[in-house]
C-alpha cells in the first residue's frame, strides 16, 4: 500500500495543541495514526515550502503572526517565530520563485509580505492595509481572508469586509504595487479565489452570501464578472458560510465547503472554464467544514469538521467528478486545515 501524510491545521480554543500528522491510505482510502507534530496556539492555516519549511499561524499571548518549522519525516522543529501585537492572520502562501511568504489578516485587513532567508526563516519586507466595509453585520470593516499567487505570478487578496478582491505586483524583494480592485456585489463576502488551469478563469467563493462567482482574468490583472450561482439549496434558511475552494487540476471540477449546511458542493466547469452548473452536494458527516483538499492523485478528497473534531474522506471520479463517502469519524481535533504533504 501507498502512504500518504496529511497534515491538519486547528484552532486550540477546546481540546486541539496545535498541528497533526495522520497517515492516508491512497488505496483503501482510510486514515490512522494520528500524531501531535507541533504544540502552538490555533494554527489555523499551514503551507509547506519546497525546503520542508512549515509556515504556520501562530497566536499567543495578545500576539499573532507567523512560526516556521522544519519539517522532516513527521517531525516538527520550531526555528523560528515572527508574532507582533493584534491578531493572528487567517491566511499563508509561499511563493517559491520569488522567495516570499504572504499573509492575509482577517482582523487587522493587512497583506504582509516576508523574505525567506537561505534558512527558511522570515523578515518582513512590505505591509498593504486594505480598507473599505460592506452591508452585512460581519462587514463593519476590511477583513482580508486569502492572499495567494495568481497564474502570472501577481498577488491577489480576498477582502471579505470590503467586498473586494485586490491584485497586486511583486517585486523581487517583496514590495507590493496595486494594480486592479475588482469589487463584488454587495454583502457578496468574497473569502477565497482559484484559477482555471489556463489561467483564463478564476473562481471566487463568497462567504456570506453562499455564492461562487466565475470571473474572467486578464493581463492587467483586473477581473469581469462572468456567472455567479448558488452553493447551497434554495429552500436553505439556516446559517450558512462557504470557506474553501478548490478546482481539479483538469479544470473540469470545483468543490467548495459549506459551514452549516456542512456539505462539500460540487461543480461541472463548462464553456471552457467560463461557467460552472452545480452536481452535487455531499454531507461532511459533521458540524462546519473548513478547509478540505484532494490527495496529489486526485482520486480522493478529505475533509476537515471543526465543531465535531471529526475529518471524513471521500473516494472522487475522476470522469463524472462526483464524491462518495470512504470514512468518517477520524478524529482530529477542532480541525481546519487540510494539507497533503
Amino acid at each position: 500500500m501507498a502512504i500518504e501524510h496529511i497534515l491538519f491545521g486547528t484552532y486550540t480554543k477546546r481540546v486541539s495543541k496545535g498541528i497533526y500528522v495522520a497517515d492516508f491510505d491512497t488505496e483503501s482510502g482510510q486514515l490512522s495514526n494520528q500524531n501531535l507534530v507541533a504544540e502552538l496556539g490555533s494554527p489555523t492555516y499551514l503551507a509547506l515550502s519546497k525546503a520542508n519549511k512549515l509556515y504556520a499561524v501562530d497566536k499567543g499571548d495578545g500576539e499573532g503572526g507567523v512560526a516556521v518549522y522544519d519539517y522532516k519525516d513527521g517531525h516538527a522543529t520550531l526555528q523560528q517565530e515572527v508574532l507582533t501585537e493584534g491578531a493572528a492572520p487567517a491566511y499563508v502562501a509561499v511563493d517559491e520563485s520569488r522567495q516570499l511568504v504572504y499573509t492575509g489578516n482577517y482582523h487587522k485587513g493587512t497583506l504582509d509580505v516576508y523574505a525567506i532567508a537561505e534558512n527558511g526563516n522570515l523578515a518582513l519586507t512590505d505591509s498593504y492595509q486594505s480598507e473599505g466595509k460592506g452591508p452585512r453585520p460581519e462587514q463593519e470593516g476590511t477583513h482580508v481572508h486569502f492572499s495567494n499567487l495568481t497564474p502570472d505570478n501577481r498577488v491577489v487578496v480576498a477582502d471579505l469586509g470590503a467586498d473586494k478582491v485586490l491584485t497586486f505586483d511583486v517585486s523581487s524583494e517583496g514590495k507590493l504595487a496595486l494594480v486592479a480592485t475588482f469589487n463584488t456585489e454587495a454583502g457578496f463576502g468574497p473569502r477565497h479565489i482559484r484559477f482555471s488551469p489556463d489561467g483564463q478563469y478564476a473562481y471566487l467563493l463568497g462567504e456570506l452570501s453562499s455564492k461562487l462567482s466565475v470571473l474572467k482574468y486578464h493581463e492587467d490583472g483586473s477581473f469581469t464578472l462572468l456567472q455567479t450561482v448558488l452553493m447551497i439549496p434554495e429552500n436553505w434558511d439556516a446559517h450558512n458560510g462557504g470557506a474553501a475552494i478548490y478546482v481539479s487540476k483538469d479544470g473540469r471540477f470545483i468543490y467548495t465547503s459549506n459551514r452549516g449546511h456542512n456539505s462539500i458542493a460540487v461543480f461541472a466547469v463548462k464553456a471552457d472554464g467560463a461557467a460552472v452548473e452545480h452536481m452535487q452536494w455531499v454531507s461532511t458527516e459533521g458540524d462546519f467544514p473548513r478547509d478540505f483538499a484532494l490527495n496529489p492523485e486526485e482520486n480522493y478528497l478529505v475533509a476537515a469538521n471543526q465543531n465535531t473534531d471529526n475529518v471524513s474522506v471521500y473516494s472522487r471520479n475522476g470522469d463524472t467528478g462526483k464524491l462518495s463517502l470512504v470514512q468518517k469519524d477520524f478524529a482530529i481535533p477542532e480541525a481546519i486545515r487540510v494539507l497533503f504533504v
